[in-house]
């Protein structure tokens, strides 16, 4: 079901992350027509932020096409526990693992558990971030800026180490950007600094990798109704979400995830290095 801006009323949380329980309208993690054809029979995938928004979708998906999922959160207990239980409902196992992915020990100590309780590991969707409004420069001090680029992009460097070693040919990485790595947002500094990091680390890292036959490859979404909207923006602001991009909507989390399942699945089997922009319309560079 997609929804128009006018569909979105004023709303804002106070914690951050936000809950994905909290929000109206609920986002939209799949859709009875996605009917799942054995894509990923028989993987494994760990998804950073795979509680709620585009990571619970990609869960979700997965699952449905027949892949077992590791997901990592920060602290939303509820939003992970209603994921699970939609994996679960594919007939596929889900491991939950809260934790700050800004630790390299524990990125680690998730990996090396992955691989206990599932055996292996296949593909690792790098999706977990944190973004602030940010009104002017001066705003930024040290310790946020610290702190966003630990866990927006640190913490790709600190997983990929962990897991590449246990990955085979054949294997996927499949990281976040947004469209601000393409157009810049003013309101949004820090965050879509990371997010070009992201972009050059998604191009760098599938250089690096191409010859063991890890393909990398990034996802660069626009305007998405989930979590992220209302806890970083004032409620007036959250309103009417949506708006600017070409198709005058926002996008919901489930069409986001099918680039996810396609650059985790041989049909994109020819792709590394590469991004896709679910965006809503706006044309950017490549």
């Amino acid at each position: 079901m997609t929804i128009t801006p006018k569909d979105i009323p004023a709303q804002s949380q106070d914690r951050q992350p936000a809950l994905e329980s909290e929000m109206t309208p609920k986002p939209q993690y799949d859709r009875d027509s996605y009917q799942g054809s054995d894509k990923l029979k028989g993987k494994v995938a760990l998804i950073t932020g795979g509680d709620s928004g585009i990571g619970r979708s990609v869960a979700v998906l997965y699952a449905k096409e027949g892949a077992d999922v590791a997901i990592s959160y920060l602290n939303e207990h509820q939003d992970a526990e209603k994921t699970k239980a939609l994996v679960e409902a594919q007939n596929q196992k889900c491991f939950l693992f809260p934790g700050d992915i800004s630790s390299e020990k524990f990125c680690q100590s998730m990996v090396k558990q992955v691989i206990e309780k599932a055996g292996k590991l296949d593909i690792l969707v790098n999706n977990a971030a944190e973004q602030y409004y940010e009104a002017s420069l001066e705003e930024i001090d040290p310790e946020r800026l610290g702190k966003i680029f630990s866990t927006n992009i640190f913490a790709m460097f600190y997983l990929v180490k962990a897991a590449i070693s246990h990955f085979k040919p054949g294997s996927s990485i499949i990281n976040t950007t947004s469209i601000n790595a393409y157009k810049g947002n003013a309101a949004l500094l820090s965050y879509a600094t990371t997010k070009g990091a992201i972009l050059a680390y998604t191009r760098s890292l599938a250089q690096i990798l191409v010859e063991k036959q890890i393909r990398v490859n990034g996802v660069a979404p626009g305007p998405i109704w989930t979590p992220f909207i209302p806890d970083a923006f004032s409620s007036d602001t959250v309103e009417s979400f949506g708006q600017q991009v070409p198709m005058q909507r926002p996008g919901q989390p489930v069409e986001v995830a099918t680039c996810f399942v396609f650059l985790a699945s041989q049909d994109s089997s020819y792709m590394t290095g590469q991004v896709l922009h679910p965006n809503g319309g706006v044309v950017v560079g490549a």
